[in-house]
């Protein structure tokens, strides 16, 4: 396999973070406590729609949910670049789930398919 053929070396592609859905705004608080116990992360509100546990676990709370069983953040270091990598090989972007950062560039954009119930987004945020 060429590097031209290897997102993970193409993009330096990594997780950059799993997402868990939480029924209730008790169970997303419990559950990023349990990350923090288990692994010395800190709580973390970057926006409304969830709390994180450092930056490695988003819990989503009721109604934010994003895909069936959750979802991946996959680092990719050019979200244009991996668009177009991914799209040529049939994986379709879902325009509607794109955010930007204040200067128009993508944030974070989902795929349109989810992967094992698992919706699965590129962002450029570690």
């Amino acid at each position: 396999m060429t590097q031209e053929e290897d997102p993970v070396q193409l993009f330096d592609m990594h997780i950059s973070h799993i997402g868990i859905n939480a029924s209730t705004d008790e169970e997303a608080e419990r559950i990023v406590s349990q990350f923090q116990t288990l692994m010395g992360l800190q709580r973390n509100v970057v926006a409304p729609i969830s709390v994180f546990a450092g930056t490695l676990v988003e819990v989503m709370r009721p109604g934010s949910n994003r895909g069936e069983k959750g979802h991946i953040g996959l680092y990719v270091n050019d979200i244009p670049a991996a668009e177009r990598w991914f799209e040529a090989r049939g994986f379709q972007i879902d325009q509607n789930a794109r955010a930007l950062n204040p200067d128009g560039s993508t944030h974070l954009v989902y795929f349109k398919d989810q992967i094992a119930g698992f919706a699965i987004h590129l962002t450029c945020d570690e």
